[in-house]
């Protein structure tokens, strides 16, 4: 079975989306139609930068998920045979609504408005009050948890990565101080370019916010199963989806709850749609000594790769 993955923010780079644009007419009528539903000029950030411009959250959202959609949908189109083995669909933070729109949840404009004011109300948090995020790679989750309870400020664990990578989310000082600590027990730490503490309590005002704008889109019920990174599992009704699509950005990512809930219910095959290798490489970390397949499409050349290699593990 297949699960089809979107990635969030961090994928980004420029020229992502060009190539199936320059080539797909259905690829250019979505990034026409984002451009016109959002105001913000994806084809010129996504495929020209800067890269400065393109990393705003407010438009990074809109571009990522135009980006994502529009790989969806080539492989929609190409591969009838392939979606009848779709188990899943599931997305990282951002991600998710790409995931949304996939499984019939939320139509393309929806999706896309959704994005945008997301960007906003996130971006907005970021200049009322200084904060941030790192991520921890290569220390276990229990020393993790023991730094971040040690903590005097806010500090919380917004992404459960892999087994091998964490992020931290909190206030400014205090953030600096967890970070400096994992780096004395010889963890590599990496300072995220976000400009707040996101998935974590510091955005509950832009939840607050955020939240009476999805309340204004129409939630369809999922033509494919959407498992949530909120919750770690399948969310099978839209208002259990609306639900959890409210606490989103307040909650951590759970991303190796959702892995091991997709491969437990036999996903073997995954496949990240949109750019980069981002989710493939947390995957195989996840699933690290079981047998597992992933695949990236994001232009002809892995588009060609998936088509070529996939048929033997199904």
């Amino acid at each position: 079975m297949i699960a089809f993955v979107f990635p969030g923010q961090g994928s980004q780079y420029i020229g992502m989306g060009k190539d199936f644009y320059e080539n797909y007419l259905k690829v250019q009528t979505i990034f026409e139609k984002a451009e016109k539903i959002t105001g913000i000029p994806v084809k010129a950030l996504s495929f020209e930068g800067p890269l400065e411009e393109l990393t705003k959250t407010e438009n990074l959202q809109v571009c990522i998920t135009t980006v994502n959609i529009a790989c969806f949908e080539v492989i929609k189109n190409q591969f009838e045979e392939i979606l009848s083995k779709l188990r899943f669909v599931a997305g990282h933070s951002l991600g998710e609504f790409s995931a949304l729109y996939a499984a019939g949840v939320l139509t393309l404009e929806e999706a896309l408005l959704a994005v945008k004011d997301r960007g906003r109300v996130m971006g907005d948090v970021g200049s009322s009050k200084p904060s941030g995020m790192y991520a921890v790679i290569n220390l276990s989750l229990e020393k993790l948890e023991e730094l971040v309870k040690s903590a005097e400020g806010l500090v919380v664990i917004s992404n459960y990565n892999s087994p091998n990578q964490f992020v931290i989310s909190g206030e400014e000082s205090y953030l600096t101080e967890v970070a400096e600590k994992a780096k004395a027990l010889s963890a590599k730490v990496v300072r995220i370019k976000v400009s707040a503490g996101f998935h974590s309590p510091l955005m509950e005002s832009a939840q607050q916010v955020f939240t009476e704008f999805l309340k204004t889109l129409h939630w369809s019920e999922p033509k494919l199963p959407f498992v949530s990174a909120v919750t770690g599992k399948e969310e099978t009704s839209a208002a259990s989806i609306f639900e959890v699509m409210t606490k989103q950005i307040v909650s951590p990512v759970r991303w190796i709850s959702a892995v091991e809930y997709m491969y437990e219910k036999g996903v073997k095959i995954f496949v990240e749609v949109g750019p980069k290798k981002v989710l493939c490489g947390l995957i195989s970390q996840i699933l690290k000594d079981k047998e597992h397949k992933v695949f990236n499409v994001e232009d002809r050349g892995t588009l060609e790769q998936f088509s070529k290699e996939v048929w033997a593990f199904l």
